[in-house]
């Protein structure tokens, strides 16, 4: 396989794995710019997973199980987000509390309802569309990249687009950025902070509803702790982005093609397995050591 071969199939697949990366990063920065870091992101993610499949599955529909799987994901992050506003919990415990119920509520209703902890599969559900247009097919390179993806992946980039005009080009936009920046101006204003955090968490159940969603209904099955991490790289996706809806797309197609890299490598290269599928979480740390120096520098 030449370099040519090789490299379009791995910016392909990069494109559709980025996806969950990149919802989940919007998602995340609408609660960073209200001024609250959620790292509720990987349990929504998991409930959006769980919940979009099965109601797909028991409605045969996956418009409906779509639909429903996000409105169970923006109920849990309201209770999220209600306790940790009115009932001023500390947001980083009602955090890892809200990862660690999605966990053990998935494994639960997934015994109680099919009888396994393990994986479930649905053959008879129906895939997700996806997007072919002959005649686009036949540009070069782009063609090959761009098109063909389930229809779950361009309506992320669509998310994108309508969040940098929600955040720059509407007054609430202009009042989100204003809770996190100074939150005592809002209220001097008459305008209350909390209905803005609460709302950014709400958007963010919202994005991790479809990101679980792309995870379970292009595969046909849910598998435990299918998240796997992607919520916490989605944290790191927001630095790397600059807190930028467009920033969060560049920085979220980075660490999706290093899992696609990853999944290439275990078929023709001599490493360690264990090494190969730990690469996307060592580009994080990479990332993550990287934006510090930056920073640091920036305050020097």
């Amino acid at each position: 396989m030449n370099s040519g071969e090789f490299s379009i199939p791995l910016i392909h697949n990069s494109v559709s794995i980025m996806t969950p990366f990149l919802l989940a990063g919007i998602g995340g920065l609408m609660t960073e710019l209200a001024g609250m870091l959620n790292i509720a992101l990987e349990g929504l993610i998991l409930i959006g997973a769980f919940f979009s499949v099965i109601f797909a599955a028991s409605t045969g529909s996956l418009f409906l199980g779509l639909l429903l799987g996000i409105m169970m994901t923006i109920f849990i992050s309201w209770i999220f987000g209600a306790i940790t506003l009115y009932l001023k919990a500390n947001v980083f415990i009602t955090g890892l509390a809200t990862n660690l119920l999605a966990g053990g509520l998935t494994t639960v209703l997934s015994f109680h309802m099919f009888g396994t902890k393990g994986v479930l599969m649905f053959q008879d559900l129906p895939k997700l569309p996806s997007l072919k247009i002959p005649a686009l097919h036949g540009i070069p390179v782009l063609g090959d990249i761009l098109l063909g993806h389930n229809i779950l992946v361009y309506f992320g980039w669509l998310i994108v687009v309508l969040a940098w005009v929600l955040i720059y080009k509407t007054p609430f936009g202009f009042r989100l950025r204003g809770t996190g920046s100074n939150p005592a101006a809002m209220t001097a204003l008459g305008l209350k902070p909390i209905n803005y955090q609460m709302a950014g968490i709400l958007i963010s159940g919202f994005t991790c509803g479809l990101a679980g969603a792309v995870l379970t209904l292009n595969l046909g099955a849910y598998v435990p702790n299918i998240s796997s991490g992607r919520g916490w790289i989605a944290l790191v996706v927001i630095y790397l982005g600059g807190k930028t809806p467009f920033g969060i797309l560049g920085a979220a197609f980075i660490f999706g093609l290093a899992e696609s890299f990853s999944n290439y490598a275990q078929g023709f290269m001599n490493i360690p397995a264990d090494f190969i599928l730990a690469f996307p979480y060592l580009i994080t740390v990479v990332a993550m050591v990287v934006m510090s120096i930056i920073q640091h520098q920036k305050a020097d």
